[in-house]
């Protein structure tokens, strides 16, 4: 398991080391195809105007906008709560009825507590 662990960290280590040389070496792509392009001399009349050509640059690689970050974008979903209120139509009503009978205390009852 140790050397399973190790083993990955030693991928991981030469898959970063991986993508920063193949793009440092990528810029020496586009530096060497700028030094084997033909170079073009443009012969202007002062009383004319002419386009003959164009030239383009590519400034849109992706091997070469490519960086690491370490930002983690979170798309999550909100959640919103809704109090469902229910109105409740029944109605409890409590009322004390006063007796006339007195019952008086029964100290029969009283007396400390009995283990069982």
């Amino acid at each position: 398991m140790k050397k399973k662990v190790v083993l990955i960290n030693l991928l991981m280590s030469f898959t970063v080391l991986f993508a920063m040389l193949f793009q440092t070496l990528h810029s020496y792509e586009h530096i060497y195809k700028q030094l084997t392009e033909k170079h073009c001399d443009h012969h202007y009349a002062s009383h004319q105007k002419q386009i003959t050509h164009s030239h383009t640059v590519e400034n849109n690689c992706p091997v070469c906008h490519f960086a690491f970050s370490t930002f983690i974008p979170n798309h999550f979903q909100p959640l919103s709560f809704h109090k469902i209120s229910v109105a409740n139509p029944v109605t409890f009503t409590f009322t004390k009825a006063a007796s006339t009978f007195f019952k008086g205390s029964l100290f029969a009852l009283r007396a400390p507590p009995s283990l069982v």
